[in-house]
């Protein structure tokens, strides 16, 4: 058996050819960046191995960070056709790996030399702590309670705007579109359309004016002219309000981003998705159109996680309303 000198927090032994790395009580952001570095380096050494075991026996923790370090190295052992097998995990981290449905793409064993599915029963899926704010009941009843006047709200404005979408481009009321949630989890966001019905695929015809994993272009030619309104006004955010009685989004967190956004961050970028994403938040009160590098998104959906408290949400949101009247203060 040869066994690598070891890591900041990984080691790598060596049985029967077959490299099994030693995974860390915790993967959070600073293990995780490590952990990724560690993957990398073992592919460059190793050309030729064919599987890479990630001991998991002592793991009891992972947030969103581990995840998307899991699926960088999965991504890189893929293309290298080497197999990345999970060994021995245990129920909170099968939890994340089970609502992020990472269980579906890994191959998770209770066996180093074979297949055999992992023994573990399916995890109840309680909540990992990843912050604070993902657990608080109290912040979760202010979010039902909100979503519910919200819905009201949104009920009473339907009718006309409705009407306004419909007389002003054809397509659809609503426009849905699937963005990453808590844990990097995949939800379908609801909102009010604010753009011609093939705004999609014209995507990749609009040049990007910001820097960094997501997308603005302030004279977007897909927008059309109610859906100007509708954004400078945020009417077109109304529908979300479902999306917080579902518990896909808070009254108050970070920025959704797509998909495609999150295929673009670097593992400390993750950190992003330790909480749920909300209908207002440091972005959308300190600069929403404003902001125009994605390190600086970053920077403020970090402050928000640093200063959250209910009392913090609560003033969020008293500055959001305040916002909504001032002139060019909406999304573009």
């Amino acid at each position: 058996m040869t066994v690598y000198p070891p890591e900041m927090y990984f080691s790598i032994t060596f049985c029967n050819d077959l490299p099994i790395m030693q995974m860390p009580q915790r993967l959070t952001v600073i293990e995780a960046v490590t952990f990724k570095e560690t993957c990398y380096r073992l592919l460059e050494q190793e050309p030729f191995v064919q599987k890479i075991v990630l001991d998991f026996n002592e793991t009891q923790f992972i947030d969103s960070s581990g995840v998307g370090a899991l699926i960088h190295n999965f991504k890189a052992t893929r293309e290298k056709q080497v197999e990345l097998i999970l060994y021995d995990v245990h129920p909170p981290v099968m939890a994340v790996l089970s609502m992020t449905g990472l269980d579906e793409v890994l191959t998770i064993t209770s066996s180093v030399q074979s297949k055999e599915e992992s023994t573990h029963p399916h995890p109840s899926l309680n909540p990992p702590g990843t912050h604070p704010s993902v657990r608080s009941w109290v912040k979760r009843s202010i979010d039902i309670v909100g979503s519910l006047v919200g819905l009201g709200i949104t009920t009473i404005a339907f009718i006309p705007i409705a009407i306004a979408i419909k007389l002003d481009s054809r397509g659809s009321i609503f426009f849905t579109q699937t963005r990453c949630g808590w844990l990097g989890r995949h939800f379908k966001i609801v909102k009010f359309r604010s753009m011609c019905a093939d705004a999609e695929s014209l995507k990749v015809r609009i040049p990007n004016q910001v820097q960094g994993a997501f997308f603005k272009n302030q004279k977007d030619p897909r927008i059309t002219r109610v859906g100007r309104f509708l954004r400078r006004t945020s009417l077109d955010e109304l529908p979300q309000f479902w999306n917080v009685l579902k518990g896909e989004m808070s009254l108050v967190g970070t920025r959704p981003p797509t998909p495609d956004e999150v295929e673009r961050y670097e593992v400390p970028q993750w950190q992003r998705l330790n909480v749920k994403p909300g209908m207002t938040g440091e972005w959308q009160v300190h600069g929403r159109s404003q902001v125009n590098n994605f390190e600086d998104v970053i920077k403020l959906d970090l402050r928000y996680q640093e200063n959250w408290s209910l009392q913090y949400d609560l003033q969020l949101i008293f500055k959001t309303f305040l916002i909504l009247f001032k002139r060019n203060s909406g999304a573009f």
